[in-house]
């Protein structure tokens, strides 16, 4: 069994001090309190769904344009060439190009969060599928990472889009932005993400979708969210 240390045990005592049930914004604001790290924690949701994780037609993924960003600067790649490629690198990408791009990952860099492309050029994205695939780095038509409109996904992706999807149990976990975050755009964050969420909800999948949806920061102490309140989103 592993053993807190004492900055995070003295955060579980001042939560339990609460005693009350809190509201969203009651308790962002507890998770900006009680973080302890001396580095900016990100505040992220655990949520346990209402499916059958091993049922393919209860998958749940997708995308979601956080309005006060993720906090971050997110590091795009973009595979284009010609107008693609003039319009990926005015629309922010930090490196545009084809072959040469597939020489520097095969060579090891893997210095970016994001990876679009052009349809024309998932032939060659496929050499890196190996390399790309196993981090979820692979470009998708159905997240909107292969297209042709790639300064659209490109500037999406700088603004702050995030992508989701439940893992093996069953649960979503999912980061809406930085404790350094005032409550407000925490929330913003966390209301864009629940409604895209409830949205995503499996035909197949009966019951209430939403089972728990604990909080917290990165180092910091779980607080549950009232189920009801959720509902009001």
């Amino acid at each position: 069994m592993a053993l807190h240390g004492k900055k995070h045990l003295a955060a579980e005592n001042k939560l339990e001090a609460l005693n009350k049930k809190l509201t969203i914004k009651e308790a962002l604001s507890a998770v900006k309190d009680l973080a302890y790290a001396k580095f900016d924690e990100s505040v992220d949701l655990n949520i346990i769904l209402g499916i059958d994780p091993s049922k393919a037609d209860q998958a749940v993924k997708g995308s979601v344009l956080l309005p006060a960003g993720v906090g971050k600067k997110v590091r795009v790649i973009a595979f284009a060439k010609g107008k693609h490629a003039d319009d990926a690198t005015k629309a922010g990408a930090d490196f545009v190009g084809t072959n040469d791009l597939v020489e520097k990952i095969s060579s090891g860099w893997l210095d970016f969060d994001y990876v679009v492309a052009t349809p024309d050029m998932m032939g060659l994205v496929g050499k890196l599928a190996k390399i790309l695939g196993p981090r979820d780095l692979l470009p998708n038509a159905k997240n909107g990472t292969v297209t042709f409109d790639i300064d659209k996904i490109v500037v999406d992706l700088k603004k702050g889009r995030s992508f989701y999807k439940n893992n093996k149990s069953g649960a979503i976990n999912f980061s809406i932005g930085k404790s350094s975050f005032d409550v407000n755009k925490l929330y913003d964050n966390f209301v864009a993400f629940i409604k895209t969420l409830q949205a995503s909800k499996p035909a197949s999948s009966k019951g209430q979708f939403l089972r728990k949806v604990t909080i917290s920061s990165t180092m910091g102490v779980g607080i549950g969210i009232d189920l009801d309140e959720l509902s009001k989103i």
